[in-house]
Protein backbone atom coordinates (compact mmCIF):
# COMPACT_ATOMS: atom_id res chain seq x y z
CA UNK A 1 0.00 0.00 0.00
CA UNK A 2 3.00 2.24 -0.59
CA UNK A 3 2.21 5.91 -1.43
CA UNK A 4 -1.54 5.33 -0.88
CA UNK A 5 -1.67 8.64 1.01
CA UNK A 6 -1.03 10.43 -2.28
CA UNK A 7 -4.54 9.37 -3.29
CA UNK A 8 -6.05 10.11 0.09
CA UNK A 9 -6.28 6.42 0.99
CA UNK A 10 -5.49 6.53 4.70
CA UNK A 11 -7.79 4.36 6.79
CA UNK A 12 -6.14 4.93 10.17
CA UNK A 13 -6.21 8.71 9.75
CA UNK A 14 -9.83 8.74 8.60
CA UNK A 15 -10.83 6.59 11.56
CA UNK A 16 -9.17 8.96 14.02
CA UNK A 17 -10.46 12.05 12.22
CA UNK A 18 -14.06 10.81 12.15
CA UNK A 19 -13.94 9.99 15.84
CA UNK A 20 -12.45 13.34 16.80
CA UNK A 21 -15.01 15.31 14.84
CA UNK A 22 -17.75 13.51 16.73
CA UNK A 23 -19.14 11.06 14.18
CA UNK A 24 -21.17 8.19 15.60
CA UNK A 25 -19.32 5.26 14.02
CA UNK A 26 -21.46 2.48 15.45
CA UNK A 27 -23.39 1.90 12.17
CA UNK A 28 -20.03 1.20 10.48
CA UNK A 29 -18.60 -1.15 13.10
CA UNK A 30 -18.82 -4.20 10.83
CA UNK A 31 -17.21 -2.43 7.88
CA UNK A 32 -14.48 -1.02 10.13
CA UNK A 33 -13.70 -4.50 11.49
CA UNK A 34 -13.48 -5.90 7.95
CA UNK A 35 -11.19 -3.09 6.80
CA UNK A 36 -8.88 -3.71 9.75
CA UNK A 37 -8.86 -7.47 9.16
CA UNK A 38 -8.19 -7.34 5.40
CA UNK A 39 -5.87 -4.32 5.31
CA UNK A 40 -3.24 -4.68 2.52
CA UNK A 41 0.47 -4.71 3.26
CA UNK A 42 2.79 -1.88 2.35
CA UNK A 43 3.90 -3.48 -0.91
CA UNK A 44 0.48 -4.71 -2.04
CA UNK A 45 -1.01 -3.30 -5.21
CA UNK A 46 -4.24 -1.37 -4.79
CA UNK A 47 -5.37 -1.54 -8.39
CA UNK A 48 -6.01 -5.27 -8.65
CA UNK A 49 -7.42 -8.27 -6.78
CA UNK A 50 -7.80 -8.09 -3.01
CA UNK A 51 -6.18 -4.65 -2.92
CA UNK A 52 -8.76 -3.17 -5.26
CA UNK A 53 -11.60 -4.72 -3.26
CA UNK A 54 -10.16 -3.25 -0.05
CA UNK A 55 -9.95 0.21 -1.65
CA UNK A 56 -13.60 -0.06 -2.72
CA UNK A 57 -14.56 -0.87 0.87
CA UNK A 58 -12.41 2.00 2.13
CA UNK A 59 -14.19 4.46 -0.18
CA UNK A 60 -17.54 3.10 1.02
CA UNK A 61 -16.38 3.79 4.57
CA UNK A 62 -15.05 7.32 4.00
CA UNK A 63 -18.09 8.31 1.92
CA UNK A 64 -20.52 7.02 4.55
CA UNK A 65 -18.69 8.84 7.36
CA UNK A 66 -19.86 12.16 5.91
CA UNK A 67 -23.50 11.10 6.31
CA UNK A 68 -23.22 10.00 9.96
CA UNK A 69 -24.77 12.00 12.77
CA UNK A 70 -22.72 13.35 15.65
CA UNK A 71 -22.59 11.42 18.90
CA UNK A 72 -25.00 12.60 21.57
CA UNK A 73 -22.15 13.12 24.02
CA UNK A 74 -20.15 15.31 21.63
CA UNK A 75 -19.69 18.63 23.42
CA UNK A 76 -18.20 20.78 20.67
CA UNK A 77 -19.99 23.12 18.25
CA UNK A 78 -17.87 23.31 15.07
CA UNK A 79 -19.69 24.77 12.05
CA UNK A 80 -17.89 25.10 8.71
CA UNK A 81 -19.93 27.90 7.10
CA UNK A 82 -18.88 31.49 7.77
CA UNK A 83 -22.26 32.56 9.12
CA UNK A 84 -22.30 29.60 11.51
CA UNK A 85 -18.75 30.32 12.67
CA UNK A 86 -19.58 33.96 13.36
CA UNK A 87 -22.69 32.99 15.32
CA UNK A 88 -20.63 30.57 17.45
CA UNK A 89 -17.85 33.05 18.26
CA UNK A 90 -17.28 34.50 21.72
CA UNK A 91 -17.40 38.23 22.30
CA UNK A 92 -14.16 39.85 21.11
CA UNK A 93 -12.18 42.35 23.17
CA UNK A 94 -11.73 45.73 21.55
CA UNK A 95 -8.27 46.26 20.06
CA UNK A 96 -6.47 49.55 19.47
CA UNK A 97 -7.19 51.12 16.08
CA UNK A 98 -4.60 50.94 13.35
CA UNK A 99 -3.37 54.50 12.75
CA UNK A 100 -0.06 53.80 11.05
CA UNK A 101 1.20 55.23 7.80
CA UNK A 102 2.55 53.34 4.80
CA UNK A 103 6.04 53.15 6.26
CA UNK A 104 4.77 51.56 9.47
CA UNK A 105 2.65 49.16 7.43
CA UNK A 106 5.69 48.15 5.39
CA UNK A 107 7.82 47.71 8.52
CA UNK A 108 5.32 45.25 9.93
CA UNK A 109 4.56 43.37 6.73
CA UNK A 110 8.21 43.12 5.69
CA UNK A 111 9.02 41.94 9.22
CA UNK A 112 6.34 39.28 9.01
CA UNK A 113 7.45 38.04 5.61
CA UNK A 114 11.15 37.92 6.47
CA UNK A 115 10.46 36.51 9.94
CA UNK A 116 8.39 33.77 8.33
CA UNK A 117 11.23 32.89 5.99
CA UNK A 118 13.78 32.74 8.83
CA UNK A 119 11.57 30.60 11.06
CA UNK A 120 10.80 28.26 8.19
CA UNK A 121 14.48 27.87 7.33
CA UNK A 122 15.31 26.97 10.93
CA UNK A 123 12.69 24.23 11.05
CA UNK A 124 13.02 22.92 7.52
CA UNK A 125 16.03 20.56 7.85
CA UNK A 126 14.48 18.79 10.86
CA UNK A 127 10.95 18.50 9.51
CA UNK A 128 9.55 15.02 10.25
CA UNK A 129 12.15 14.44 12.98
CA UNK A 130 11.11 13.50 16.51
CA UNK A 131 12.12 15.92 19.23
CA UNK A 132 14.82 13.65 20.70
CA UNK A 133 16.51 13.46 17.29
CA UNK A 134 16.34 17.23 16.91
CA UNK A 135 17.97 17.66 20.30
CA UNK A 136 20.63 15.02 19.65
CA UNK A 137 21.62 16.61 16.35
CA UNK A 138 21.63 20.14 17.79
CA UNK A 139 23.61 19.16 20.89
CA UNK A 140 26.13 17.20 18.84
CA UNK A 141 26.71 20.18 16.56
CA UNK A 142 26.86 22.66 19.47
CA UNK A 143 23.57 24.42 18.83
CA UNK A 144 21.17 23.55 21.68
CA UNK A 145 18.99 25.41 22.33
CA UNK A 146 19.29 26.67 18.74
CA UNK A 147 20.77 30.15 18.50
CA UNK A 148 21.46 29.88 14.77
CA UNK A 149 20.39 27.77 11.82
CA UNK A 150 21.31 24.09 11.93
CA UNK A 151 24.68 23.43 10.33
CA UNK A 152 26.13 20.45 8.51
CA UNK A 153 27.64 17.93 10.91
CA UNK A 154 31.32 17.18 10.59
CA UNK A 155 32.49 13.66 9.86
CA UNK A 156 33.39 13.13 13.52
CA UNK A 157 30.01 14.47 14.69
CA UNK A 158 28.23 12.20 12.24
CA UNK A 159 30.12 9.23 13.61
CA UNK A 160 29.12 10.19 17.16
CA UNK A 161 25.45 10.15 16.12
CA UNK A 162 25.69 6.88 14.20
CA UNK A 163 23.07 4.42 15.38
CA UNK A 164 21.43 7.03 17.63
CA UNK A 165 19.44 9.08 15.14
CA UNK A 166 16.17 7.43 14.17
CA UNK A 167 15.82 9.66 11.09
CA UNK A 168 17.54 9.96 7.75
CA UNK A 169 21.23 10.79 7.52
CA UNK A 170 21.96 14.45 8.38
CA UNK A 171 23.56 14.87 4.96
CA UNK A 172 20.15 14.55 3.32
CA UNK A 173 18.88 17.57 5.23
CA UNK A 174 21.22 19.79 3.23
CA UNK A 175 20.13 18.59 -0.20
CA UNK A 176 18.32 21.88 -0.86
CA UNK A 177 20.77 24.19 0.87
CA UNK A 178 19.00 24.55 4.22
CA UNK A 179 21.98 23.89 6.52
CA UNK A 180 24.87 26.22 7.25
CA UNK A 181 27.22 27.03 5.64
CA UNK A 182 25.32 26.32 2.41
CA UNK A 183 22.29 28.57 3.01
CA UNK A 184 22.10 31.09 0.16
CA UNK A 185 18.62 32.56 0.24
CA UNK A 186 15.33 30.83 1.00
CA UNK A 187 14.76 27.62 -0.90
CA UNK A 188 11.28 26.72 -2.12
CA UNK A 189 8.93 25.50 0.60
CA UNK A 190 5.16 25.15 0.84
CA UNK A 191 5.11 27.44 3.89
CA UNK A 192 6.33 30.34 1.77
CA UNK A 193 4.65 29.22 -1.46
CA UNK A 194 1.26 29.64 0.18
CA UNK A 195 2.10 33.11 1.50
CA UNK A 196 2.80 34.19 -2.06
CA UNK A 197 -0.27 32.29 -3.26
CA UNK A 198 -2.53 34.20 -0.87
CA UNK A 199 -1.01 37.44 -2.11
CA UNK A 200 -1.46 36.35 -5.73
CA UNK A 201 -5.15 35.57 -5.12
CA UNK A 202 -5.84 39.03 -3.70
CA UNK A 203 -3.76 40.70 -6.40
CA UNK A 204 -5.71 38.94 -9.16
CA UNK A 205 -9.24 38.89 -7.78
CA UNK A 206 -9.27 41.71 -5.24
CA UNK A 207 -10.46 41.74 -1.66
CA UNK A 208 -13.82 40.24 -2.62
CA UNK A 209 -12.30 37.01 -3.89
CA UNK A 210 -14.34 33.85 -3.41
CA UNK A 211 -13.49 30.22 -2.62
CA UNK A 212 -14.04 29.52 -6.32
CA UNK A 213 -11.39 32.14 -7.13
CA UNK A 214 -8.97 30.39 -4.76
CA UNK A 215 -9.65 27.09 -6.53
CA UNK A 216 -9.13 28.71 -9.93
CA UNK A 217 -5.80 30.20 -8.86
CA UNK A 218 -4.58 26.86 -7.53
CA UNK A 219 -5.43 25.01 -10.72
CA UNK A 220 -3.80 27.62 -12.92
CA UNK A 221 -0.68 28.47 -10.93
CA UNK A 222 0.29 25.61 -8.58
CA UNK A 223 1.49 22.22 -9.88
CA UNK A 224 -0.34 19.43 -8.08
CA UNK A 225 2.89 17.79 -6.93
CA UNK A 226 3.73 20.99 -5.04
CA UNK A 227 0.80 20.23 -2.72
CA UNK A 228 0.49 17.63 0.03
CA UNK A 229 -2.14 15.89 2.19
CA UNK A 230 -5.38 17.92 2.42
CA UNK A 231 -4.33 20.28 -0.34
CA UNK A 232 -3.48 17.47 -2.74
CA UNK A 233 -6.79 15.72 -2.10
CA UNK A 234 -8.68 18.98 -2.56
CA UNK A 235 -6.70 19.70 -5.75
CA UNK A 236 -7.64 16.27 -7.07
CA UNK A 237 -11.27 16.95 -6.21
CA UNK A 238 -11.23 20.35 -7.89
CA UNK A 239 -9.66 18.89 -11.03
CA UNK A 240 -12.42 16.28 -10.99
CA UNK A 241 -15.08 19.04 -10.93
CA UNK A 242 -15.92 18.66 -7.23
CA UNK A 243 -16.48 22.33 -6.28
CA UNK A 244 -15.95 24.06 -2.92
CA UNK A 245 -16.92 23.43 -0.18
CA UNK A 246 -17.38 19.73 -0.99
CA UNK A 247 -13.81 19.69 -2.34
CA UNK A 248 -12.70 19.95 1.29
CA UNK A 249 -14.57 16.96 2.67
CA UNK A 250 -14.88 14.51 -0.22
CA UNK A 251 -12.61 11.54 0.49
CA UNK A 252 -10.22 13.81 2.40
CA UNK A 253 -8.95 12.20 5.61
CA UNK A 254 -6.55 15.14 6.14
CA UNK A 255 -9.31 17.76 6.39
CA UNK A 256 -8.16 19.03 9.80
CA UNK A 257 -4.42 18.87 9.21
CA UNK A 258 -2.14 21.91 9.31
CA UNK A 259 -2.21 22.79 5.60
CA UNK A 260 -4.68 25.66 5.86
CA UNK A 261 -3.03 27.13 8.95
CA UNK A 262 0.16 27.76 6.96
CA UNK A 263 -1.79 29.61 4.24
CA UNK A 264 -3.04 32.41 6.50
CA UNK A 265 -0.25 34.93 6.38
CA UNK A 266 -1.04 37.36 3.59
CA UNK A 267 -4.64 37.59 4.73
CA UNK A 268 -3.36 38.81 8.09
CA UNK A 269 -0.62 40.98 6.60
CA UNK A 270 -3.11 42.85 4.43
CA UNK A 271 -5.51 43.74 7.25
CA UNK A 272 -3.65 45.58 10.02
CA UNK A 273 -5.86 46.03 13.06
CA UNK A 274 -8.78 44.20 11.42
CA UNK A 275 -8.80 40.59 12.68
CA UNK A 276 -12.37 39.98 11.55
CA UNK A 277 -11.69 40.74 7.90
CA UNK A 278 -8.41 38.81 8.03
CA UNK A 279 -10.28 35.80 9.40
CA UNK A 280 -12.97 36.08 6.74
CA UNK A 281 -10.37 36.08 3.97
CA UNK A 282 -8.75 33.07 5.62
CA UNK A 283 -12.10 31.26 5.73
CA UNK A 284 -12.59 31.79 1.99
CA UNK A 285 -9.19 30.22 1.40
CA UNK A 286 -9.40 27.36 3.90
CA UNK A 287 -12.91 26.24 2.97
CA UNK A 288 -11.81 24.69 -0.32
CA UNK A 289 -9.60 22.10 1.42
CA UNK A 290 -10.45 21.90 5.14
CA UNK A 291 -13.31 21.64 7.60
CA UNK A 292 -13.77 22.41 11.30
CA UNK A 293 -10.53 22.99 13.16
CA UNK A 294 -8.58 22.93 9.90
CA UNK A 295 -10.47 26.08 8.91
CA UNK A 296 -10.25 27.60 12.38
CA UNK A 297 -6.46 27.27 12.41
CA UNK A 298 -6.12 29.51 9.36
CA UNK A 299 -8.65 32.00 10.72
CA UNK A 300 -6.84 32.09 14.07
CA UNK A 301 -3.42 32.79 12.55
CA UNK A 302 -4.73 35.42 10.11
CA UNK A 303 -6.55 37.22 12.92
CA UNK A 304 -3.48 37.11 15.18
CA UNK A 305 -1.36 38.63 12.43
CA UNK A 306 -3.86 41.45 11.93
CA UNK A 307 -3.91 42.05 15.68
CA UNK A 308 -0.10 42.00 15.94
CA UNK A 309 0.08 45.35 14.11
CA UNK A 310 -1.74 47.08 16.99
CA UNK A 311 -1.14 44.88 20.04
CA UNK A 312 2.16 43.87 21.68
CA UNK A 313 0.93 41.53 24.43
CA UNK A 314 1.13 37.90 23.27
CA UNK A 315 -1.81 36.60 25.34
CA UNK A 316 -4.01 39.37 23.95
CA UNK A 317 -2.84 38.67 20.39
CA UNK A 318 -3.54 34.96 20.81
CA UNK A 319 -6.99 35.67 22.24
CA UNK A 320 -7.73 38.13 19.45
CA UNK A 321 -7.23 35.22 17.10
CA UNK A 322 -9.38 32.90 19.18
CA UNK A 323 -12.17 35.49 19.14
CA UNK A 324 -12.70 34.72 15.45
CA UNK A 325 -13.37 30.99 15.91
CA UNK A 326 -16.22 29.16 17.70
CA UNK A 327 -16.25 29.36 21.47
CA UNK A 328 -16.85 25.61 21.81
CA UNK A 329 -14.31 24.22 19.34
CA UNK A 330 -11.35 21.95 19.98
CA UNK A 331 -8.83 24.50 18.68
CA UNK A 332 -9.91 27.06 21.25
CA UNK A 333 -9.82 24.48 24.04
CA UNK A 334 -6.31 23.32 23.09
CA UNK A 335 -4.86 26.84 22.76
CA UNK A 336 -6.55 27.94 26.00
CA UNK A 337 -4.81 25.03 27.74
CA UNK A 338 -1.44 26.49 26.72
CA UNK A 339 -2.49 29.97 27.84
CA UNK A 340 -3.57 28.57 31.20
CA UNK A 341 -0.28 26.71 31.68
CA UNK A 342 1.70 29.87 30.94
CA UNK A 343 -0.43 31.98 33.26
CA UNK A 344 0.04 29.38 36.01
CA UNK A 345 3.82 29.68 35.71
CA UNK A 346 4.40 26.23 34.24
CA UNK A 347 8.03 26.14 32.96
CA UNK A 348 8.64 25.81 29.22
CA UNK A 349 9.95 22.24 29.44
CA UNK A 350 6.86 21.12 31.34
CA UNK A 351 4.61 22.88 28.82
CA UNK A 352 6.31 20.85 26.08
CA UNK A 353 5.59 17.68 28.01
CA UNK A 354 1.92 18.63 28.30
CA UNK A 355 1.67 18.89 24.52
CA UNK A 356 3.43 15.58 24.01
CA UNK A 357 1.11 13.95 26.54
CA UNK A 358 -1.83 15.23 24.49
CA UNK A 359 -0.46 14.23 21.05
CA UNK A 360 1.64 11.28 19.87
CA UNK A 361 4.33 12.57 17.51
CA UNK A 362 4.79 9.04 16.14
CA UNK A 363 1.28 9.18 14.61
CA UNK A 364 1.13 11.19 11.39
CA UNK A 365 -2.37 12.42 12.29
CA UNK A 366 -1.22 13.86 15.61
CA UNK A 367 2.07 15.11 14.19
CA UNK A 368 0.37 17.04 11.38
CA UNK A 369 -2.94 18.05 12.96
CA UNK A 370 -3.84 21.73 13.14
CA UNK A 371 -4.38 21.71 16.89
CA UNK A 372 -1.15 20.03 18.00
CA UNK A 373 0.86 22.53 16.01
CA UNK A 374 -1.34 25.45 17.12
CA UNK A 375 -0.41 24.54 20.68
CA UNK A 376 3.29 24.62 19.78
CA UNK A 377 2.85 28.02 18.10
CA UNK A 378 1.04 29.52 21.10
CA UNK A 379 3.61 28.08 23.49
CA UNK A 380 6.56 29.46 21.49
CA UNK A 381 5.04 32.94 21.40
CA UNK A 382 4.26 32.96 25.11
CA UNK A 383 7.58 31.48 26.22
CA UNK A 384 9.60 33.35 23.57
CA UNK A 385 8.34 36.79 24.48
CA UNK A 386 10.36 39.67 23.11
CA UNK A 387 13.29 37.57 21.89
CA UNK A 388 13.06 36.39 18.26
CA UNK A 389 15.71 33.71 18.66
CA UNK A 390 14.02 32.18 21.69
CA UNK A 391 10.60 32.29 20.04
CA UNK A 392 11.49 30.52 16.80
CA UNK A 393 13.80 28.08 18.58
CA UNK A 394 11.05 27.10 20.99
CA UNK A 395 8.72 26.54 18.05
CA UNK A 396 11.15 23.98 16.59
CA UNK A 397 12.59 22.28 19.69
CA UNK A 398 9.37 20.38 20.58
CA UNK A 399 9.21 18.66 17.20
CA UNK A 400 5.94 18.21 15.31
CA UNK A 401 5.72 20.24 12.06
CA UNK A 402 8.88 22.24 12.66
CA UNK A 403 9.11 24.32 9.49
CA UNK A 404 5.41 25.25 9.64
CA UNK A 405 5.58 26.29 13.28
CA UNK A 406 8.86 28.12 12.92
CA UNK A 407 7.40 30.02 9.97
CA UNK A 408 4.19 31.00 11.76
CA UNK A 409 5.97 32.11 14.94
CA UNK A 410 8.57 34.05 12.95
CA UNK A 411 5.82 35.72 10.94
CA UNK A 412 3.85 36.83 13.99
CA UNK A 413 6.96 38.05 15.78
CA UNK A 414 8.06 40.00 12.71
CA UNK A 415 4.73 41.77 12.26
CA UNK A 416 4.58 42.66 15.95
CA UNK A 417 8.15 43.97 16.16
CA UNK A 418 8.96 45.15 12.63
CA UNK A 419 11.65 44.13 10.18
CA UNK A 420 14.40 46.18 11.83
CA UNK A 421 14.07 44.14 15.04
CA UNK A 422 14.95 40.84 13.33
CA UNK A 423 18.50 39.76 14.31
CA UNK A 424 21.03 39.78 11.50
CA UNK A 425 22.28 36.30 12.42
CA UNK A 426 18.97 35.03 11.01
CA UNK A 427 18.38 37.48 8.18
CA UNK A 428 21.90 37.64 6.69
CA UNK A 429 21.97 34.08 5.27
CA UNK A 430 18.60 34.68 3.58
CA UNK A 431 20.31 37.33 1.44
CA UNK A 432 16.99 39.05 0.68
CA UNK A 433 16.14 36.17 -1.65
CA UNK A 434 13.01 33.99 -1.81
CA UNK A 435 12.38 31.16 -4.24
CA UNK A 436 8.85 29.84 -4.73
CA UNK A 437 6.88 27.51 -6.99
CA UNK A 438 4.30 30.21 -7.78
CA UNK A 439 4.23 31.52 -11.34
CA UNK A 440 5.83 34.96 -11.62
CA UNK A 441 7.59 34.65 -8.25
CA UNK A 442 10.10 31.86 -8.77
CA UNK A 443 13.04 33.96 -7.55
CA UNK A 444 12.30 37.32 -5.92
CA UNK A 445 13.83 39.89 -3.60
CA UNK A 446 12.08 39.84 -0.24
CA UNK A 447 12.02 43.62 0.22
CA UNK A 448 10.56 44.18 -3.26
CA UNK A 449 7.90 41.53 -2.65
CA UNK A 450 6.98 43.20 0.65
CA UNK A 451 6.58 46.55 -1.14
CA UNK A 452 4.28 44.96 -3.70
CA UNK A 453 2.27 43.22 -0.98
CA UNK A 454 1.71 46.55 0.77
CA UNK A 455 0.60 48.25 -2.44
CA UNK A 456 -1.95 45.52 -3.19
CA UNK A 457 -3.29 45.67 0.38
CA UNK A 458 -3.63 49.44 0.22
CA UNK A 459 -5.58 49.13 -3.00
CA UNK A 460 -7.98 46.79 -1.21
CA UNK A 461 -8.98 49.16 1.54
CA UNK A 462 -6.24 49.48 4.14
CA UNK A 463 -6.01 53.27 4.31
CA UNK A 464 -2.83 54.36 6.07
Amino acid sequence: MRHAWLAGIDFETELMQAGQEGRDLRPLSGLIARLKRTRPGKEDRLDAGAGARWVASYFEFIDTVQTLKLRRDYRYVEPVDLAGIRKARPRAERLPRWTGNRRAFLQGLHGGLLGRICGCMLGKPVECWHRKDIRLYAETTGNWPPTNYFRMATKRETQRMAGKLMVRSPTVANKNGCLLPEINGMVEDDDTNYTVTGFGIVKRFGGHFTPADVASFWLQEIPILHTCTAERVAYRNLAGCVPPPKSASYRNPYREWIGAQIRADYFGYANPGNPERAAEWAWRDASISHVGNGIYGEMWVAAMLAAAYVEKDWPRIIRAGLAQVPARCRLREDVEAVLAAHEAGVPYEEAVELIHARWNEALSHDWCHTNSNAQVVAMALLYGGDDFTTAISRSVMPGFDTDCNGATVGSLWGVRSGVEALPSIWTRPIRNRLRTGVSGYHDVKVDELAEEMVDVALAEGCYC
